[in-house]
């Protein structure tokens, strides 16, 4: 291995005038200094796609692209097409990382010679308050093989995101990131890790999620309901067929995976929209009706699992009723 390769690191990057500087200044600050920083301004209309050009001035190791707007996976995708790094990182244009981030990774990488590394991540809402771990980081630095991470990402303790990862530039595939959906990264990752073998983890917190109402996962309007949701009902199928072909011994855990996506739709999805025309829901409760039995003898499913697939498999829109109007009874 080459004592610093090259470190492509990825910002897309649309509408976020007021949190890019942050972000691109995180980047360049790092004390690994052999970057290249590649700042894909999505079709932007608030002039950050200006802003990205005074970015560019101030370092060298940064190259700005203009493209139509076509979602954070096309310009995920063009980038890495543009990419001449090893390795590759990617940040969220509202986020920033702590200066020694990828100096750690890529220490990491050399050392356990692995393709990949992951570091920890906190988040900070726009209160600056840390919000509780989405995933803890270990407490010492632990090498796992691709199949023992794939059970941890179906029994939600992994993280799924690219953001906190360097990995290897020859593992991506083509046309890597799916476009027009969401939980995006989960399925790149799955489809990924078979190829990938080992992956480091380390511990601590060097990526920092700057969580703010509007951007791409988080709705400010709770009535909307998330495509996402159908999106991850999908990619826990993905999930089973990759677990069915490479790793038969889990499939029981990816089948809970499977249950527990359904259970989000259906405890999430508005009551309204719980029809006859909705082909989704519609196949979401055929199948919980049709693996129940699987369900119940499910050693992974908890208890209150089990009871949830009961009554949304027997009545989901009354149940879905039920619950809004036990919401709305008088506490105390």
């Amino acid at each position: 291995m080459n004592a610093e390769p090259l470190i492509t690191v990825i910002v897309p990057i649309y509408n976020v005038v007021e949190y890019l500087s942050r972000c691109v200044h995180s980047i360049t600050a790092q004390t690994y200094r052999n970057l290249e920083i590649l700042l894909v301004d999505d079709g932007s209309t608030d002039g950050t796609g200006q802003l990205c050009d005074r970015l560019a001035e101030e370092d060298k190791r940064i190259r700005v692209f203009h493209k139509e707007n076509g979602g954070s996976s096309l310009a995920r995708n063009f980038a890495l097409g543009q990419a001449r790094g090893e390795y590759v990182g990617f940040v969220d244009s509202d986020d920033y990382i702590a200066p020694q981030m990828y100096q750690l990774l890529w220490e990491g990488i050399r050392r356990y010679r692995v393709p990949a590394a992951q570091v920890g991540r906190d988040e900070i809402n726009e209160a600056g308050k840390q919000l509780p771990n989405i995933c803890e980081p270990p407490r010492e630095a632990t090498v796992m093989d691709s199949k023992t991470f794939l059970t941890e990402l179906l029994m939600h303790r992994g993280d799924c995101s690219f953001c906190t990862k360097l990995i290897r530039r020859d593992l991506f595939p083509e046309d890597a990131f799916p476009a027009g959906k969401l939980n995006e990264d989960f399925r790149l990752l799955i489809r990924m890790l078979p190829h990938m073998g080992e992956l480091l983890l380390l511990p601590g917190q060097a990526y920092h999620v700057f969580y703010r109402i509007g951007s791409n996962s988080r709705r400010a309007d709770r009535n909307d309901f998330s495509p996402v949701y159908a999106d991850c009902v999908e990619n826990a199928d993905l999930a089973m067929e990759i677990v069915r072909r490479d790793y038969p011994e889990t499939e029981e855990i990816a089948f809970r995976f499977c249950v527990f996506q359904r259970l989000e739709y259906l405890l999430h999805i508005p009551i309204g929209q719980m029809t006859k025309e909705n082909q989704t829901y519609r196949k979401i409760v055929a199948f919980m009706r049709r693996n129940w039995f699987r369900s119940m003898k499910n050693k992974v499913l908890t208890r209150k699992n089990k009871l949830y697939h009961t009554v949304f498999a027997l009545a989901p829109r009354g149940i879905r009723r039920f619950h809004a109007m036990w919401k709305k009874l008088p506490r105390g």
